[in-house]
């Protein structure tokens, strides 16, 4: 009977522990929702690379127009980019792809070539 004891204690907790986990559909959800804010903020802290362009005014707001692609990217930085208007600029941002907008780190003026 000793030996049977600690087997129907651990069947025992194995039955609580069961029962709660399809008690938390809850909690699930909201890990899942975690994972999704988590995957977000993960896409906004990338790595930082260089866009250079002009920064030029489109629809009342300062943009950035990208030599190489001739690409618009809105700036999220409007104070930092006013001084460079109608300036070529080396920009280094992170880009978020679903709006096309450029978190910007640091805007200098480009090198001449």
């Amino acid at each position: 009977m000793k030996r049977f004891l600690p087997i129907i204690a651990l069947l025992g907790l194995t039955g609580f522990a069961l029962a709660q986990n399809s008690s938390m559909p809850d909690q699930t959800r909201s890990t899942a929702q975690q994972e999704q804010e988590t995957d977000a903020a993960s896409a906004q802290h990338q790595s930082a690379r260089s866009f250079e362009g002009t920064i030029e005014k489109a629809g009342g707001k300062l943009v950035l127009q990208e030599t190489s692609t001739q690409t618009a990217y809105q700036l999220d930085d409007q104070d930092k980019a006013k001084q460079y208007l109608g300036k070529n600029v080396k920009v280094m941002a992170t880009m978020d792809p679903k709006t096309n907008t450029l978190h910007v780190v640091d805007i200098s003026p480009a090198e001449s070539r």
